[in-house]
């Protein structure tokens, strides 16, 4: 499949987009016409998105924007979006997911300026997906703290929250990222992924014990992708509870069954719903 970008110029205003994250077929076609036709890119590293405009035979001014960005840098950025076309990319995937850039785009709406983005990679997703473990509901935070302390905390509190929990890391913290896993939320399954998109790509499951003699053996390079499993459902302590769920399991659906028992008795209706499936199974 072929795709020709179109000559008309962009309207004035700020793009941002997605790249890869490993694998540089994973551009898009709108993209790459939007790089193709904007005035200018603002990037992490302008050695990095270079070699992604060389792939893409495309050639354009770049200036570079990242966290040690000053505010006048900034402001100097919002005034050419005024007039010109001016695209946002990170090192890899989507801007602003543990990247720079919130500031340049909240700046950007409160002067005025056309604010577009363009869906694509992101190792987050990507590695979401992957895992296995459960997506209906999850928290990102970020990069783990580089203390002990801090990170400790930090996974206690997110630990808190009925969802998967995902993390960025890199290979030179994985162990020790794993280790606080392990002492703050003992009991959860986690999931490693790395060299997501890329040749070998490896996304490995387990308890962080498991996880830390793999990667003791075989230390992890490059970036990371951390994934915690929520809390385990507990079963709630009430003598009747099993068998008031088999005698309600005789007239009604497993999901009928639980509604009710939660609306008798205030339980959560998901821990009832996992207990009558583990009654009707046995």
């Amino acid at each position: 499949m072929t795709h020709k970008t179109s000559n008309e110029p962009l309207l004035a205003g700020l793009y941002i987009v997605a790249t890869p994250i490993g694998n540089l077929a994973d551009i898009t076609f709108r993209a790459a016409d939007v790089l193709a036709r904007c005035d200018g890119i603002a990037c992490e590293d302008t050695r990095i998105t270079g070699k992604l405009l060389k792939h893409l035979d495309i050639s354009k001014p770049l200036w570079r924007y990242d966290d040690h960005s000053k505010p006048q840098e900034r402001a100097r950025l919002i005034e050419m979006m005024q007039s010109r076309a001016v695209a946002l990319v990170s090192d890899a995937g989507t801007p602003l997911i543990s990247d720079p850039g919130y500031r340049l785009v909240r700046d950007a709406r409160d002067a005025g300026v056309k604010v577009t983005s363009l869906p694509g990679a992101c190792a987050a997703i990507t590695a979401l997906t992957l895992s296995g473990l459960p997506n209906d509901r999850f928290l990102f935070s970020g990069f783990l703290p580089n203390k002990e302390k801090a990170r400790l905390d930090m996974l206690a509190t997110a630990g808190q929250t009925d969802a998967t929990l995902i993390f960025y890391d890199t290979g030179p913290r994985l162990v020790k990222s794993l280790a606080a896993i392990d002492a703050a939320l003992p009991g959860r399954e986690v999931s490693v992924a790395r060299e997501l998109t890329k040749l070998y790509e490896e996304c490995r499951t387990g308890a962080p014990a498991q996880l830390i003699q793999h990667y003791t053996a075989h230390p992890a390079k490059g970036e990371i992708v951390l994934l915690v499993a929520p809390p385990p459902l507990a079963v709630p302590v009430i003598e009747d509870v099993d068998e008031t769920l088999r005698g309600l399991l005789k007239t009604m659906k497993v999901s009928q069954a639980a509604a009710q028992l939660a609306k008798d008795t205030g339980l959560d209706r998901k821990i009832l719903y996992a207990r009558a499936m583990q009654i009707r199974e046995t």
